[in-house]
C-alpha cells in the first residue's frame, strides 16, 4: 500500500512542478519570440540604409537606432513645439482616408496596452458565441454600428478578437447586441488573460450585472 501512495505522490509532485515549470516559462518564451518578430521587423527597415552608408552589414544596428529614435520622440513629445509639430502630422495623417483608418486603429491598440491610459477602442471585456454555436470567445467592444436595412436597423457591436500572443493581429465580427456579454474585468485583465492564452487568470469569469 505504502509503495502506491509513495508513486500517486511522486507522480502528483511531478505534475505540479511541471505544471509550475510551464506558468514560469511560457510567458518568457513567448515574449522573447514577440521581441525577436519585433527586432526582425525593425531592423528589416532600417538596416539597408546603414547598409548602404558603412558598405557592410552591423546586424542590430538598425533596431538600436529605431530604439534610439522612439526614445528621442518619446523626450521631444513633452516639448511645447514638439507637440505642436506631432499635432500637426497626426492632421496630415487624418486628412488622408487610408492613412486615417489605419494610423487610428494602431493607435489606439498601443494606447490600449498602456498602463493609466485609454484608447477609443477596448471598450469593455465581452464574451461572445464564436466561431460556432456552443463555443465561447473573449473579445474586445471597439465600436457600436448601426445596420441599416429597407425598413428596419439593427444594432450591432464590433468586437475585435486578438490572436495571441501578437495582440496587432486578430479580426473583427460584427455581433448582435443582445449576442454579447459584458464580463467584470478590465480591459488589461482581459488583454492578459487573452494573450497568454488562459494562463493568467483567476480562474473565474464573471459577468457584469
Amino acid at each position: 500500500m505504502s509503495t502506491g501512495n509513495d508513486k500517486r505522490t511522486f507522480w502528483g509532485i511531478l505534475r505540479n512542478t511541471f505544471g509550475r515549470g510551464l506558468v514560469v516559462i511560457v510567458p518568457i518564451v513567448i515574449t522573447f519570440w514577440v521581441l525577436h518578430l519585433l527586432f526582425e521587423a525593425v531592423d528589416g527597415i532600417a538596416s539597408p540604409i546603414f547598409d548602404k552608408i558603412f558598405e557592410r552589414h552591423i546586424p542590430g544596428i538598425g533596431f538600436m537606432t529605431m530604439v534610439v529614435l522612439i526614445l528621442l520622440v518619446g523626450a521631444l513629445s513633452r516639448n511645447l513645439i514638439a507637440r505642436t509639430v506631432f499635432r500637426s502630422l497626426e492632421r496630415l495623417l487624418s486628412s488622408i482616408p487610408l492613412a486615417r483608418t489605419i494610423y487610428t486603429a494602431m493607435k489606439d491598440i498601443i494606447n490600449a496596452f498602456q498602463p493609466g491610459k485609454k484608447g477609443r477602442s477596448f471598450r469593455e471585456v465581452v464574451m461572445i458565441e464564436y466561431p460556432r454555436q456552443g463555443l465561447q470567445t473573449i473579445g474586445f467592444v471597439t465600436n457600436e454600428i448601426s445596420l441599416k436595412r429597407q425598413n428596419s436597423s439593427e444594432e450591432m457591436i464590433s468586437v475585435y478578437i486578438p490572436n495571441p500572443p501578437n495582440p496587432t493581429s486578430g479580426f473583427l465580427v460584427l455581433v448582435p447586441r443582445a449576442g454579447i456579454r459584458v464580463l467584470d474585468m478590465t480591459v488589461e485583465e482581459g488583454l492578459k488573460f487573452v494573450l497568454s492564452g488562459g494562463i493568467v487568470t483567476t480562474g473565474n469569469l464573471t459577468f457584469k450585472q
